[in-house]
């Protein structure tokens, strides 16, 4: 991929333009967060790792991966399976965190 590629799906996918629509998300106390890249068509994506436990979160803003309706997170694991939440419903993906990092 050269840097002009890079350029044309920043601007399709309006990367600049989600600056002011990603939510400020005010982690837990004792939280690692490790911000990583936004492979397999995420806007975002990072890793919260408590003790041994380790979430994995992802920003899907064009329903790329699934299905909800709007932007969303989701949080792996959860339980058996995987969490969702609105984009902007950040006390439920805190919420999500912490069932997915829970000892």
């Amino acid at each position: 991929m050269t840097t002009i590629d890079r350029y044309k799906i920043e601007a399709e996918q309006d990367w600049r333009g989600w600056i002011d629509k990603i939510p400020a998300i005010k982690f837990d106390a004792g939280w690692k967060v490790q911000v990583i890249p936004p492979f397999s068509g995420a806007l975002a994506r990072f890793r919260v790792t408590e003790g041994d436990k380790t979430a994995s979160v992802y920003l899907d803003g064009y329903e790329e991966i699934g299905c909800f309706g709007e932007p969303y997170w989701e949080v792996y694991p959860v339980g058996d399976d995987v969490g969702r939440c609105a984009m902007a419903d950040t006390d439920e993906l805190l919420s999500l965190i912490r069932q997915s990092i829970a000892p």
